[in-house]
């Protein structure tokens, strides 16, 4: 007569008699979402209105007199006939165009004076106050 092989005590702990070949390692429970918070969200909606503005500011100030360069032509903007913006010189809004550009602080008498000494202008535009403070004169395009 034959005995059959030992097969151990199924009762023992750690061994599963039902097992199939490999171990099974414990998964843990998937961690629930937390929802942002109000605080989280407010603080998003504040940063994303601030690069607005900022973003807008900067597209809407490349144009301004202030950028504009010997060369570059200039009209009055629409809002306000003493201040002016960069256009195409083909452009037929184009009134004046830039022949030399001074730093520093003008008065209308300076500038007129400044001006005159420039053979190709016939007027100029001063900036002065918050900013950049220039004299550009200005000729016919």
């Amino acid at each position: 007569m034959t005995t059959p092989p030992p097969q151990g005590n199924p009762f023992a702990q750690g061994q599963n008699p039902y097992a199939q070949g490999q171990p099974q390692t414990p998964v843990p429970p998937e961690q629930p979402r937390r929802k942002p918070s109000f605080k989280t969200i407010k603080n998003v909606v504040i940063v994303i209105a601030v690069l607005t503005v900022a973003i807008g500011g900067y597209i809407a100030s490349r144009d301004d007199a202030d950028q504009a360069a010997v060369g570059d032509c200039l009209k009055s903007t629409s809002s306000s006939s003493d201040r002016m913006e960069v256009v195409e010189c083909t452009s037929a809004e184009a009134e004046a165009k830039v022949v030399k550009k001074i730093d520093g602080h003008y008065s209308e008498v300076t500038a007129e004076t400044e001006c005159r000494k420039v053979e190709e202008a016939t007027g100029f535009y001063a900036e002065t106050g918050d900013g950049a403070e220039f004299l550009l004169c200005l000729g016919d395009v």
